[in-house]
């Protein structure tokens, strides 16, 4: 049996129910994939030394703390647990030192900020889709990477500012008047453009990522259908091709996942001593520092715990999120016939 073959009638489903269905699988994704994620930076930004003296750095993979040392005649509330000699260790380590609640620690402002990427992202892309597929016909290979650049663009550029906001008062308690102040300070300073530092890193990882991952899902999808004889997949497809194309997508742009998180740790650095950022800290730069004094494999630091995370999240992102639109689909049918 052909897939492309004409099938059943497509029964539309509208973006806010699109925006439901891509919350569920935000709110499960998080829950399940956060305690590597946590590991996963922890590992990336154990060779970014912390300043001496009255600052250290402590990322936790969801948020940054700025802490005073002992050494200064403060208690610091955080032990440093050692090197992490891999992510088994990793994980080890900070539940010995942490207890297990701290592979979840920060999981309130992460669903924060999951939850509306999310339905920014998964409902562009689904919306520019159906347009380009109206305007272009249905079996223009392009169409997912288009769709998936674009939608994964606009998701960025919103959130990130919510993202510096979101780690600054992570750094510390604020009042809602100090954090008022502080964006107010880094506007009147550096302009609007001040509030999407490490914009340009997240989407150099970001961009790519998407366009592999939602070309290589459809193509999945499409052949996984056609060897079982179906016109629509299933739960399994999905969750599937979610899992593989993930995979790959992952291990392509983790290069830029270290340069990011490289690159945040040390605007904190600064930040903490209230010295200048020098010109050195452009993305390109970075990555040749990284490469330079760890090889090549500097840019791969993280992978297991990256794959162990990106795999299933994908994977039940998108079955979730198909399954949700599913669901709402014999909803809209029902409707239809009465």
């Amino acid at each position: 049996m052909d897939p492309e073959a004409e099938g059943p009638p497509i029964i539309k489903v509208t973006p806010l129910q699109q925006m439901l269905a891509s919350c569920t699988g935000a709110i499960l994704t998080s829950l399940m994939v956060t305690p590597f994620d946590v590991v996963k930076i922890r590992l990336q930004a154990q060779n970014n030394p912390f300043p001496k003296g009255k600052c250290f750095l402590y990322s936790n993979g969801l948020m940054d703390h700025l802490c005073v040392c002992e050494e200064e005649g403060n208690k610091a509330w955080y032990k440093k647990p050692g090197r992490f000699q891999g992510t088994l260790d990793a994980f080890l380590k900070i539940i010995r030192n942490e207890g297990i609640k701290s592979l979840w620690s920060g999981l309130p402002p992460t669903l924060v900020m999951a939850v509306p990427a999310t339905v920014i992202y998964f409902t562009c892309y689904d919306q520019l889709t159906a347009l380009l597929r109206s305007k272009l016909g249905e079996n223009e290979s392009r169409i997912p990477i288009v769709a998936g650049i674009v939608a994964r663009l606009g998701a960025v550029t919103v959130i990130s500012p919510l993202e510096l906001i979101r780690t600054k008062m992570q750094s510390k308690k604020f009042s809602y008047e100090e954090l008022h102040q502080f964006v107010s300070k880094n506007v009147s300073e550096d302009g609007w453009i001040s509030l999407w530092r490490g914009w340009a890193p997240t989407v150099l990882r970001d961009v790519p990522f998407s366009a592999m991952y939602w070309y290589n899902y459809e193509v999945l999808k499409k052949w996984l259908c056609a060897k079982s004889g179906l016109y629509e997949p299933t739960f399994m497809i999905n969750f599937t091709s979610g899992a593989l194309s993930g995979s790959f997508a992952a291990v392509v742009t983790l290069p830029f996942d270290v340069v990011k998180t490289q690159k945040q740790t040390q605007l904190w650095i600064y930040e903490s001593r209230k010295i200048s950022m020098p010109l050195q800290m452009s993305t390109w730069a970075i990555m040749k520092n990284i490469v330079a004094k760890n090889g090549l494999s500097g840019l791969f630091t993280g992978l297991i715990p990256r794959l162990i995370k990106i795999a299933p999240a994908c994977a039940v992102m998108i079955s979730t999120y198909e399954f949700g639109k599913s669901f709402f689909q014999k909803q809209n049918a029902r409707r239809q016939q009465y």
